[in-house]
């Protein structure tokens, strides 16, 4: 009896023995594991460079650029892997239609149509319609340039959701978007003056927008400043106090003089 029961004794350590070796090596790896998400946390993110892709991208761009050499200027792939097309501006709607409806492009998303204000160019906004291809999971960067005068094709025919994006260029920018069915200010209030994202835009001005119960919309009325030490400069708002402090005159000390002591 006695040996019987110091043999199951035997039996039950060694297995608890074997039990904590198998439950300690998940552990260590699990551990392992965590050290290595939390050391990749702390590296920069930054999308690797895929020479398949970037091939691909490069052929494709090409051969836009052979279907469409009227309007293709310029052809280029990111260090992200990402198409970039310029184009003419008079190309935005037959360029766009053709990688809609083209069947190994079928870029049908628009997701989204931004401009950037750049002044040192001759036509300085560059517009920039960036599409995207569920079909085939990619992206690609249409862009064309325009000045303030030369009015852009609306793409809202190709694309609908350019509705808006064309508003919101036009209310910051001042891109005219011919044959847009509501070209309308959709950002700022009514009766704005300029384009806020312009490079040329004040960052200051005399006027205030406020609501007015009487007329019963916004108005433009002239800025009141109450205080009398309330002294803007244009260039810079609030450095320009300190400029117009004058110290006392009975403060100013000459040489050889003394202050009287009490």
């Amino acid at each position: 009896m006695a040996t019987a029961a110091a043999r199951g004794w035997c039996q039950g350590i060694v297995g608890a023995t074997a039990l904590s070796r198998v439950v300690e090596q998940p552990l260590a790896q699990l551990l392992q594991l965590m050290k290595d998400s939390a050391a990749a946390d702390t590296c920069p993110t930054v999308r690797p460079r895929v020479d398949v892709t970037h091939k691909q991208l490069s052929a494709f761009g090409e051969y836009v650029a052979e279907i469409l050499p009227k309007y293709v200027q310029q052809v280029q792939v990111t260090c992200f892997n990402e198409l970039e097309i310029c184009i003419h501006l008079d190309g935005v709607i037959p360029v766009l239609t053709f990688l809609r409806d083209y069947t190994n492009a079928q870029f049908k998303s628009l997701v989204d149509l931004t401009a950037v204000d750049i002044p040192t160019w001759q036509n300085h906004f560059e517009t920039v319609y960036n599409l995207l291809s569920l079909r085939y999971n990619s992206c690609i960067h249409v862009k064309t340039y325009t000045d303030e005068l030369t009015p852009t094709d609306s793409t809202v025919p190709v694309n609908k959701a350019a509705n808006w994006y064309e508003r919101e260029i036009w209310d910051m920018f001042g891109v005219f978007f011919a044959n847009h069915p509501d070209l309308r200010r959709i950002l700022t209030d009514y009766g704005f003056e300029g384009h806020p994202f312009r490079k040329d835009f004040p960052l200051s001005d005399y006027v205030e927008l406020h609501y007015d119960d009487k007329v019963k919309r916004v108005v433009a009325e002239p800025v009141e400043l109450a205080q009398e030490f309330h002294r803007f400069d244009l260039n810079s708002p609030w450095e320009a106090f300190p400029a117009y402090w004058q110290p006392p005159e009975n403060l100013k000390l000459e040489a050889g003089e003394k202050t009287e002591t009490k």
